[in-house]
Formats: structure tokens, sequence, C-alpha cells
């Protein structure tokens, strides 16, 4: 029960996380983040979910939103990107988690 509750905490509860990770490597549309989340990191996030955190993020300022087609005959997708605000959270996220990291097992 404890592990599960851990993973639980360090993956959908820490779901910006993840999103913000994806979204420094490239521009990606909802359907598209879950997909690479699940893929990766090995976990699906609800839908509800992800769109939850997806509105948190861009209402922070930690994303933007730009609509565009990637072809003619495609749907008009809103597109994430990672804002300099939100690669400044990430780092600060990095330090933090390598910082525990080492304080519970060691260098």
């Amino acid at each position: 029960m404890a592990y599960e509750r851990l993973v639980r905490k360090l993956t959908v509860e820490n779901l910006w996380l993840y999103v913000l990770i994806l979204l420094r490597e490239e521009p990606r549309y909802g359907y598209e983040i879950r997909k690479a989340i699940l893929e990766r990191f090995g976990f699906e996030p609800d839908i509800v979910t992800a769109y939850a955190v997806l509105l948190s993020l861009r209402r922070a300022g930690y994303i933007s939103v730009k609509e565009l087609r990637r072809s003619p005959e495609g749907p008009k997708r809103k597109y994430y990107t990672i804002t300099p605000k939100g690669e400044q959270a990430l780092a600060q996220a990095k330090q933090f988690i390598n910082g525990l990291r080492i304080k519970l097992f060691g260098s």
C-alpha cells in the first residue's frame, strides 16, 4: 500500500512535471502529451486530469498555447509550448529532486 501511494504521488499527482519535460523537447497537443507520458514514463493520466493540468499550467504562465494545423486537411489543434517561467520551474524541480535523491540514497 505504501509503495502504490508513493507511485501515485510521484506520477499523477505531479503530472505538471512530466508535461513540462515533454514540452521542453517540442510543442505538443493534448492527446499527444498523454500518449507520450504513457510511452515514456509508463503511466496514463485520465483525460480530465491531463487537461486540468494543462489549463493550470497555462494560467500560471508555465506554458503557452498556439492553435495550428499541421496539414491543410488536418484538424486545428492547440499546441502547447513551455515558457521561460516553465523552464525555470522545471530547473527548480530537477534541483530539488536531485538533492532529495542524494539525501535519501546517497550519491
